[in-house]
């Protein structure tokens, strides 16, 4: 009996030193995941970011720019033209020999203007501008119909200053000013192969000023994409003549085209000239302005002259 009992208490002794072997095994394999399990979480959570970030970065390729056409630093005496496919947006409308778009592109061009006579147009602008101004980032002051930013609405220049304006403005800044929308008409007609007897002005046509104060108004919006065939109808052929330089009188604010195969961007230069056929060909937006203000003048051209407009002058 005595044996008997010797060897069952062997047998428990065994059976609980396996359980213990057993239990520090398990312990032991707890501490090695525990030690394992979060260098291993912060590796995925690594990858994971790394992931959305990459994700983020290539479906943003299509709206970024992928090509600049015209940098501020360079200089294009001749223009520099880029021809691409009249949308059907002018079947639209009634066609004009001679005039209606058939060979769209877009250009560029700093020989037609100079920086001096660029400075004077600014400085005209500012002096018109001083007068009122919009709450938000943008203003305009258009000669033409003598309409002005101020506050969230427009008023009439010359009805609302009144004798005022010839402090304000001389003859000489308005015969400028029909000097250069005449180089600028020329030079359109001669890139297209247009007949420059057969393009008239048109409205609107104005003087810009953005900064980077937050819009208050939908007029405050100008960075939407947007088509100026669509949107005004009398356009056929826009220009952009830049007042200031990019990247020193301002940030932000470049002219953005935007192609279904990638953005094309131009970058603002005083007296530098950008223009384009006013179709969905050219659908286009102008980046937000970060810093700083720009200034430029949009000049619009129609092929029909019921729709043109004179040029400005004092009253």
């Amino acid at each position: 009996m005595a044996l008997l009992r010797m060897r069952n208490t062997k047998g428990s002794n065994l059976t609980e030193i396996e359980r213990k072997i057993k239990r520090g095994n398990a312990l032991r394999q707890g501490s090695v995941w525990q030690w394992i399990q979060w260098p291993l979480a912060l590796l995925l959570l690594i990858l994971s970011v790394c992931s959305v970030v990459w994700w983020l970065y290539t479906n943003s390729l299509d709206s970024d720019i992928t090509e600049t056409i015209a940098g501020q630093g360079e200089l294009f005496s001749q223009a520099r033209s880029y021809a691409v496919p009249c949308s059907e947006d002018y079947d639209n409308y009634k066609r004009y020999a001679g005039c209606t778009p058939q060979r769209c592109g877009r250009a560029v061009i700093d020989g037609v203007v100079t920086r001096e006579e660029a400075q004077a147009l600014r400085r005209l602008a500012e002096r018109g501008l001083a007068l009122a101004g919009s709450e938000g980032g943008a203003s305009i002051l258009d000669l033409h119909s003598g309409a002005l930013s101020m506050g969230r609405q427009f008023v009439n220049i010359y009805r609302y200053f009144g004798d005022q304006i010839g402090e304000v403005f001389t003859e000489e800044d308005f015969l400028l000013y029909r000097d250069v929308r005449q180089r600028i008409q020329a030079v359109i007609a001669e890139t297209f192969g247009l007949d420059v007897t057969l393009m008239f002005l048109t409205k609107p046509t104005f003087f810009s000023r953005i900064n980077s104060t937050a819009a208050k108004t939908q007029h405050d919006e100008y960075w939407h994409p947007h088509i100026d065939k669509v949107t005004y109808g009398s356009f056929d052929y826009t220009s952009l003549l830049y007042l200031s330089d990019y990247g020193i009188d301002f940030t932000g604010g470049r002219f953005v085209f935007m192609d279904q195969n990638g953005n094309r961007t131009v970058e603002p230069r005083a007296g530098r000239v950008s223009f384009f056929s006013s179709g969905s060909e050219n659908i286009h937006r102008v980046e937000r302005v970060t810093w700083g203000t720009r200034y430029a003048i949009t000049v619009s051209f129609t092929c029909d002259s019921e729709l043109a407009i004179s040029d400005p002058s004092l009253p």
